[in-house]
């Protein structure tokens, strides 16, 4: 059976299989990290040194204990879920590209002296997408998607990009967000062959 051939239901179990995986994926690694004394977490992203470039596609796969990852979890989980239904390979290319855009303007402007980890710039990524997709696509039921996502996660969303709070990395937040409006443009959904 081809991708495109997929039931809404065939769909959904993959989505939801993904995302289980994922953030299992998340919590192991974060067992992992406590197990080592925390040495993971060294292999995030270090602003401006050219060691720190190798933590872009680690970092959101790393957090600084299991409160950062749990605060992930759920959004990460709805939010990843909810985007992958419209296909994974196109789901899966939309996280590749919050995560290198996201990391690499952590790189650029994050503190000197710091280190970033954490699934937090994927998921306003997911974020961004989601609350623009149905709108560039013209899809109802997309713009119900993203008023019902806004009213859940927006007020939150948006007091994650303000660089009040030194502890968390609004960089990462502000880029994962931006990079996720722009992914809506491009990976727009195309009609299905009949």
């Amino acid at each position: 059976m081809r991708l495109d051939e997929w039931s809404r239901t065939d769909r959904a179990g993959a989505a939801g299989k993904l995302m289980l995986g994922w953030v299992a994926l998340l919590w192991l690694i974060e067992v992992v990290d406590l197990v080592t004394g925390h040495a993971l977490d060294a292999y995030g992203i270090a602003p401006r040194s050219v060691d720190g470039l190798s933590g872009i596609p680690l970092a959101p796969f790393l957090h600084f204990g299991f409160d950062h990852v749990a605060s992930n979890s759920v959004p990460l989980l709805v939010l990843g879920f909810v985007a992958a239904l419209s296909g994974i390979r196109r789901f899966l290319a939309l996280c590749a590209v919050v995560v290198a855009v996201d990391g690499l303007g952590v790189w650029l402007v994050a503190g000197a002296d710091t280190v970033t980890a954490g699934a937090s710039g994927l998921v306003f990524g997911l974020f961004g997408y989601l609350l623009v997709r149905g709108f560039v696509e013209r899809r109802p039921l997309g713009v119900l998607v993203a008023v019902a996502i806004a009213a859940y996660w927006g007020t939150a969303i948006l007091t994650g990009i303000l660089p009040t709070n030194t502890t968390v990395s609004w960089q990462g937040h502000l880029f994962g967000l931006l990079t996720g409006v722009a992914s809506a443009f491009l990976f727009p959904r195309r009609p299905l062959r009949e």
